[in-house]
């Protein structure tokens, strides 16, 4: 194969050589004109010419002298042709010669050459020929017959040479030394039946630079910020002497866990700790999954309060500027979600660990009272109000939507609900509001807000912080320049950004209990309507089930408002009644239960209501031994949802997420585009394997 492909490269190297003598002859005579002059006759066809009509016209006045002219020419031209092959010759040697030199200087070259080089079969990965430098680099004295590239290099893959690129993605490591290898793909043989496709390679040795590279990003500073989520509940009800010690006592503990990270700490508030340090040590602290979070909690106040943390992590921007901006943006994520957990932020995304138990109360009357003056500005300052939830309105979202056009009314702006009434599952609550003269017309479609919206427009959106579940994100953009969002849900990777107003509050119960709180600072009592407060009050009983899940003492104080508002449970009861079609379809799914790893999972092989599917999850978690449980039901428009519920331990917005849903601790759900029901019941599964496993 070698020899062909040196007979080819000679035959190339001849054909040019030829040419360049054909089409450059001054320059090739200029360096050789002492064998190349006597190849030159300039003007030797026209000369003959001219001789041939000499002896013609000679022929007319002096035939003898034409028959000698005659000979003359005949003798001329034999000599010339004799002289011609001569000539060419000499020439074809001289070209031989060249090309000889060439390839001699070539395979020389190849030979010799530094740099590791290897010819190889793209079919079996045997080596055709390689240089010394490659064969020394593979551990080997000299060539070895019917060698595997991938033998001598187990890593190595041909693949990028058949794609058709020049350069290997992944550096290659053979015996202790970084290698960059760059080459090209080549077909040898002359017909169909012999075309064999070969891989030349080229081994650059990059260690020293790889360690450098290396190195540099090891170096990284990487931002972190900790919180201590409950120091003011910690600190109140003691004396100076235990604060100080107190405040010792978590230095001590964020000391002890910083130590031999080699970054700096410093507390840069009462309850906030700035540490830098280098990425070389993240790795470690996201593989033990911030232990810090879990060890804090061995500082105990005097009271009993038990210290957590939310800890913000920013990496890969440009500077340390940068970086603290993404830890401050961590940081706030933490402790949207409920704090008591880590966010890592790059600059693409987001990372959590942990926050799978309760979220840590840190609302105040106060932040409240804030709150509602900012919100009584905006909508002072608003020409009309639009309230929009989520996508398949429940209770919980008409009822702080209510709640949300109450406050509207009252300060005499004209506000609408949007909202798609075809797909909701707030049905009898609708019909309650219609029957008050205020809300005949007050829902409208999310196209028709669109073209009422103006630009000074206030959209409040409720109940959902993510721009891909609320009922028109064309809405969303249209009024972005005014927007407030209230919700209580924790707060996932995708949020809506840079709103006018926010009001995120995880561990609230409901979004009615975070608009009812809104509104003790703005409305009277007297002003609230029946249907509002019926509406309001059921958002509060569904998320609660019942006031016996993440119900707080504020929780049973807004309910006590609505209470006196006009809320009548009686007539909130009737909201929540199923027609015997839907209680037989909530049965049906819960026969399909299988119990697994503590966590009841019923997968209906047909589409069934949401409001069905979320009661029959509810359902199964009064079955004795079960923490948490999920119903799985095809959707119409292709794929699978899942509608998941919690009373123990276990977090089902952590385990969710995994499948791109969302919610809190004790309800969430998701929906899991083209995939089977088989499918998304074994990723649930794995997702659950893969929660209890690190927990």
């Amino acid at each position: 194969m070698e020899r062909k492909l040196s007979l080819f490269r000679r035959k190339c190297d001849m054909i040019t050589l030829y040419l360049c003598a054909l089409h450059s002859r001054e320059s090739e005579w200029a360096v050789n004109s002492h064998k190349l002059k006597k190849f030159t006759e300039p003007g030797a066809v026209m000369f003959l010419v001219f001789m041939v009509l000499f002896a013609v016209a000679s022929f007319f006045f002096e035939p003898r002298l034409a028959y000698a002219e005659a000979g003359v020419i005949v003798a001329l031209v034999i000599y010339s042709l004799i002289r011609n092959r001569k000539r060419r010759k000499e020439l074809q040697a001289f070209v031989e010669s060249v090309t000889y030199n060439a390839e001699s200087a070539t395979n020389n070259t190849l030979i010799h050459f530094p740099l590791p080089m290897a010819v190889f079969r793209l079919a079996d990965s045997g080596v055709v020929w390689g240089n010394q430098p490659f064969w020394a680099m593979c551990g080997r004295t000299g060539p070895a017959l019917d060698a595997k590239l991938t033998g001598l290099v187990p890593h190595f893959s041909s693949k990028w040479l058949m794609e058709g690129k020049n350069r290997m993605a992944d550096l290659l490591e053979v015996a202790g030394r970084k290698y960059q290898v760059n080459g090209n793909m080549v077909r040898s043989g002359t017909t169909e039946e012999t075309y064999e496709f070969m891989g030349i390679t080229y081994w650059v040795d990059v260690t020293e630079y790889d360690q450098v590279r290396q190195e540099y990003l090891d170096s990284r500073p990487i931002v972190m910020i900790i919180l201590v989520d409950n120091y003011d509940e910690m600190m109140k009800p003691i004396n100076d002497r235990q604060r100080t010690e107190l405040r010792g006592a978590l230095d001590l503990a964020m000391e002890k866990w910083c130590d031999g990270r080699g970054g700096i700490l410093r507390r840069i508030d009462r309850d906030r700790y700035l540490f830098i340090f280098e990425k070389r040590h993240l790795d470690q602290i996201v593989k033990d999954r911030f232990t810090l979070v879990e060890g804090i909690r061995s500082v105990v106040s005097p009271t009993g309060i038990h210290a957590t943390v939310s800890i913000g992590v920013g990496l890969d921007g440009t500077g340390y500027e940068e970086d603290y901006s993404y830890a401050s943006l961590a940081a706030d994520m933490a402790l949207s979600r409920g704090g008591d957990q880590a966010v890592v932020k790059n600059k693409y995304n987001f990372e959590f660990f942990g926050g799978r138990g309760g979220e840590v109360e840190t609302r105040t009357k106060v932040k409240s009272r804030v709150m509602a003056n900012s919100l009584s500005r905006l909508i002072d300052d608003a020409s009309q109000v639009f309230v929009m939830g989520h996508r398949y309105a429940d209770l919980d979202a008409v009822g702080a939507a209510a709640g949300v056009c109450c406050i509207a009314r009252t300060k005499g702006r004209p506000s609408r609900i949007v909202i798609d009434e075809e797909h909701s599952a707030s049905g009898p609550l609708l019909e309650r509001l219609r029957q008050d003269e205020y809300y005949k017309d007050a829902f409208i479609s999310p196209q028709e807000a669109i073209l009422r919206a103006d630009e000074k427009t206030l959209l409040v959106v409720v109940d959902t912080h993510r721009p891909e579940q609320v009922e028109d994100e064309n809405l969303l953009v249209a009024c972005a320049n005014r927007l407030a969002v209230i919700d209580h849900h924790r707060r996932a990777a995708t949020y809506i950004e840079n709103p006018t107003l926010s009001l995120y509050e995880p561990n609230a119960s409901s979004a009615c209990e975070l608009v009812t709180e809104v509104m003790e600072e703005l409305v009277e009592q007297d002003k609230i309507l029946p249907a509002e407060a019926d509406a309001m009050l059921a958002g509060i009983v569904l998320d609660t089930k019942n006031f016996s899940l993440r119900t707080g003492d504020r929780t049973f104080d807004a309910a006590a408002f609505l209470r006196r508002a006009g809320a009548d449970p009686v007539r909130v009861k009737r909201l929540f009644q199923n027609d015997m079609e839907e209680t037989k379809e909530r049965y049906e799914i819960m026969k399909e239960a299988r119990i697994y790893k503590g966590i009841a999972l019923a997968a209906a092989r047909e589409t069934h209501n949401r409001v069905v599917a979320a009661q029959a999850a509810d359902e199964l978690l009064n079955i004795s031994g079960v923490q948490a449980s999920a119903v799985l039901y095809p959707l119409e428009n292709g794929g699978v949802a899942v509608s998941a519920r919690s009373i123990g331990d276990v977090n089902v917005q952590v385990l969710l997420e995994q499948l791109g849903g969302g919610g809190n601790k004790s309800a969430a759900g998701a929906q899991i585009p083209d995939i089977t029901l088989r499918d998304a019941v074994n990723r649930l599964c794995a997702a659950i394997d893969k929660y209890m496993d690190t927990e």
